[in-house]
């Protein structure tokens, strides 16, 4: 029978979640609903120095918002539970035991001096099968002198027992079969008595077997550790459940070389995290996804095409659509630049499918920060304005420079502009345009731009400069969508107000129409 797919996302709660965790976390879910699986969350904190208050929650929140379902976790529950491993101790200590019973595990009393000293004295020191027998550990020691250690509350650890001289295969289903010889293999430490908690590779290969775990999908830094994973499989005995492992690329930075860092995202002026994160330690500030102005469904989109493609040229995806097409074969084996422009392209992309009345209802809380009151101004007013501008935003907060002129009157005006559409002749055109505009019995943008044009004309005025003119006295700048939906829009009253006003203040320096 084929078994279940069932993949795991395993954060540490150590701090906010990186973008590179999101597009693992996504690449797990993908594969997971495109073969009718389940998706786990397990959060790892059995390094409870490295506990950071907050993050287990930043990271549910953060999932939820990017639309990343999860079947089986902390909050959710399920069948293979406690889903947070430091409330999974018992399991941990039951699994050591096994291994220590079946010598393929040992005890080692050896102090960090002790280590530290060694790998003073010991150039490229390993804990391994060529040195285990120089140290302190229960294969050197006595039975009865490792049980009055242990007796007396000596801190230990408990290190894998790792023989020498044969070939580990990790089958990947990206990278395909890799051999490593067991040679290059510490005898990594699985158990810590200090805190009574398992290092990450023992509570890991425990936690995927006994969640029946299928496939475990992650970073390509994780590659070196998979020869362990696949010995500790072995060492219990579990190699019909062992799962299927993926090495995702690394995302890596926009320009140069090496990992994306949250640093590159400082320098840059972009996001690393998929929410705004407020670090208790410190009370700094990391800038956030979300608070930047990005919809979920753009950075799902973006991420999802980060080390893979769907076959095509395909770009937008909805969440269904990358699920139906998502597979490892598609999968880059190297790793992928973070062109963070083009997550802004995603933005302004899946911006202009917001419907103009959804997205007025987004950018109420910028008019807001504006000192502008949305409830001064009818929802269709908002939705119309919005739709005349929204072809030219990449975030919604970018509504504002493209529509303030609908809110608020010129208060400066465009000096560049002022030098080349304003001259002294100007304010008495503008004057004969009041008179123009006054006398139109229909205000609307169809039937009042034909008979302005004419009058332009007609009278051998310039056309550009007339115009632009126009539109410095209503804008406050040469900028905006068409002239006579913009008049059409803020009304005859106000057209001529603002017209009048201009006339006021700007002061020509030389002639120009």
């Amino acid at each position: 029978m084929e078994r279940e797919v069932r993949v795991r996302f395993a954060p540490s709660p150590t701090g906010p979640l990186h973008i590179g965790g999101v597009r693992t976390a996504l690449y797990n879910y993908l594969f997971a609903r495109h073969h009718g699986g389940k998706m786990i969350l397990r959060i790892e904190d059995t390094d409870s120095h490295r506990f950071v208050p907050g993050a287990e929650d930043y990271i549910n929140e953060a999932l939820a918002w990017l639309g990343i379902g999860i079947d089986e976790g902390v909050r959710e529950g399920g069948p293979y539970g406690p889903y947070k491993q430091s409330e999974r101790r018992d399991i941990y200590r039951e699994h050591v035991k096994m291994l220590l019973d079946a010598d393929r595990a040992y005890i080692a009393f050896d102090t960090p001096e002790q280590l530290e000293t060694k790998r003073s004295a010991v150039a490229n020191f390993q804990y391994d099968a060529s040195t285990r027998m120089e140290m302190t550990n229960s294969l050197t020691l006595p039975a009865d002198e490792v049980k009055r250690r242990i007796d007396a509350g000596e801190q230990y650890v408990v290190r894998f027992k790792i023989e020498p001289g044969r070939p580990v295969e990790v089958n990947d289903l990206i990278r395909g079969k890799v051999t490593i010889k067991s040679d290059i293999l510490d005898d990594k430490v699985l158990y810590k008595s200090a805190d009574d908690l398992p290092t990450y590779h023992l509570a890991n290969i425990v936690d995927d077997h006994l969640m029946k775990v299928s496939h475990v999908i992650r970073g390509e830094e994780w590659l070196p550790s998979a020869p362990l994973h696949v010995l500790l499989y072995e060492a219990f005995g579990w190699n019909d459940t062992m799962p299927q492992f993926v090495h995702l690329p690394l995302l890596l930075k926009p320009d140069g070389k090496g990992k994306l860092s949250k640093r590159d995202g400082d320098r840059l002026g972009f996001p690393v995290f998929p929410l705004e994160w407020h670090d208790p330690a410190s009370g700094n500030i990391s800038s956030g996804y979300r608070e930047s102005g990005y919809l979920p469904e753009a950075v799902v989109n973006f991420l999802a095409l980060l080390g893979w493609n769907p076959g095509d040229d395909t770009e937008i995806m909805s969440m269904q659509d990358l699920i139906e097409k998502f597979s490892f074969e598609h999968c880059s084996k190297s790793g992928a630049k973070f062109a963070f422009e083009k997550g802004k392209w995603f933005n302004h992309t899946y911006l202009q499918n917001v419907d103009d009345a959804q997205l007025a209802q987004m950018f109420k809380p910028v008019l807001r920060e504006h000192g502008v009151n949305p409830n001064d101004y009818s929802d269709s007013y908002i939705t119309r304005v919005v739709g005349m501008v929204k072809g030219r935003i990449n975030f919604v907060k970018d509504l504002w420079d493209q529509c303030a002129f609908f809110f608020q009157e010129p208060e400066s005006y465009d000096p560049k502009a002022i030098k080349k559409r304003w001259s002294a002749e100007t304010p008495a055109i503008m004057a004969e345009l009041i008179e123009r505009l006054n006398a139109l019995e229909d205000f609307s943008s169809a039937a009042a731009e034909q008979p302005i044009l004419d009058w332009i004309t007609s009278k051998g005025y310039h056309m550009g400069n007339v115009m632009n003119a126009f539109r410095l006295s209503v804008v406050g700048e040469c900028k905006g969508p068409h002239m006579f939906d913009i008049t059409e829009l803020l009304g005859r009253e106000e057209t001529i107000r603002r017209i009048r006003l201009a006339i006021e203040r700007i002061k020509a320096d030389e002639p120009a129409v």
